[in-house]
């Protein structure tokens, strides 16, 4: 299958872009996913010793990718403690 593809990159370079373009989307793509897996509070992967680990945020912990007009520092708790 390499061979096939290093065969045709050859005859034709301006494949190049194309091959790097998709490559760069497919890493982005996993690394997003690997960041959703690890950090994302909704995510369990000890259901033994945490079950629950959204109820272990701080009301200052940013865990979204980006936000626009909240400044996480700022938040106060509104609600009990679990």
């Amino acid at each position: 299958m390499l061979a096939v593809v290093g065969k045709q990159l050859r005859t034709h370079p301006a494949l190049i872009p194309l091959f790097a373009f998709i490559g760069g989307g497919v890493t982005m793509s996993m690394a997003y996913l690997a960041r959703l897996a690890i950090r994302n509070p909704d995510v369990c992967w000890d259901r033994k010793n945490n079950p629950e680990p959204w109820n272990k945020l701080g009301p200052t912990d940013q865990y979204k990718f980006y936000s626009v007009s909240i400044d996480y520092s700022k938040l106060k708790k509104e609600g009990p403690d679990f």
